[in-house]
């Protein structure tokens, strides 16, 4: 699941016919889906909860309903109890309700946005402490798979971890340093670290490997694939360098997950200065998704 839609190139001036072309173009020419027309400077909308249809909201139901059943024993505990608060086993929920409660814990607010937006734009949000989530919702046809993130994919995978301060932090930061990367030509790597940590992260607990990355615990397969001992894919601990430096796939599950201790460790290792890291991967090939390093140890018996 592509979560954030690169453009192809750095800058930072990108029209928003251009982004569309782009997003199109990457989409092998098939439409981008949502409704741009209302969307502001900052590609916020108004979430039209009213207008969701009960099929919709069924479906939601549905949606959550597997999650659910699959994910204790697997997700960490910080997602569980903060997904229990939240309360949205219902239906589609309204953002404001959710966005209120977020501020008071942790500062930040949820804005409504029609599907994938410029990455200028998506850092912009991060950065003071606002997460976009999509307005639609998938078809029941793509009930196990969607390529572009979903109301529910957005909502239930990404907004229970900023419930967590420290998490919480970490994304303002990930979002000023991709503001950084956009003039430092290092776009490209950062958007692996988000795709290994915020997206399909591990974490080491006292009861084993758990699951933080929203694109699991959005997802059905793979909440079971990840920690499933024998499989191909590797289980590593994360190293931030070594991380910008690896490939990803966007069409299949995951063949390296990165492993970390703990949420701090993910905040203590992206405060440092970025720019050496860039500097140093410009002169290196990227790695396979599926490397394993001299050193490197397997953490999924």
């Amino acid at each position: 699941m592509d979560t954030i839609a690169t453009s192809a190139t750095a800058d930072t001036t990108v029209s928003n016919d251009d982004f569309l072309a782009t997003v199109a173009e990457k989409s092998n020419g098939a439409a981008l889906r949502g409704n741009y027309e209302k969307a502001d400077e900052q590609y916020v909308v108004a979430q039209d909860w009213d207008a969701y249809t009960e099929e919709e909201h069924e479906l939601w139901r549905k949606l959550y309903q597997r999650q659910m059943e699959l994910l204790p024993g697997r997700a960490c505990d910080e997602f569980i109890a903060a997904l229990h608060k939240m309360d949205a086993s219902g239906g589609i929920p309204k953002f404001e309700r959710t966005s209120e409660e977020l501020f008071a814990a942790t500062g930040w607010r949820i804005v409504a946005v029609p599907g994938l937006i410029p990455e200028l734009t998506f850092f912009e949000h991060l950065a003071n402490r606002r997460f976009p989530i999509t307005v639609w919702l998938r078809k029941p046809e793509e009930f196990n798979y969607i390529v572009e993130p979903d109301v529910f994919h957005d909502y239930f995978g990404h907004v229970p971890l900023l419930f967590n301060p420290v998490f919480a932090d970490y994304m303002q930061l990930y979002g000023k340093g991709g503001l950084k990367a956009m003039k430092l030509g290092g776009l490209d790597y950062l958007a692996r670290l988000y795709w290994y940590t915020v997206e399909f992260g591990l974490i080491k607990t006292d009861k084993g490997l758990r699951i933080y990355g929203a694109g699991i615990l959005s997802s059905g397969g793979e909440v079971e694939y990840c920690l499933k001992p024998g499989t191909p894919s590797r289980h590593i601990h994360l190293e931030i360098e070594r991380c910008l430096q690896t490939l990803y796939k966007i069409d299949s599950f995951q063949e390296t997950y990165f492993v970390i201790d703990n949420f701090q460790q993910l905040f203590d290792g992206t405060a440092p200065d970025f720019t050496p890291y860039y500097e140093r991967l410009k002169q290196l090939d990227a790695l396979p998704a599926n490397t394993l390093l001299p050193g490197e140890v397997e953490l999924l018996p």
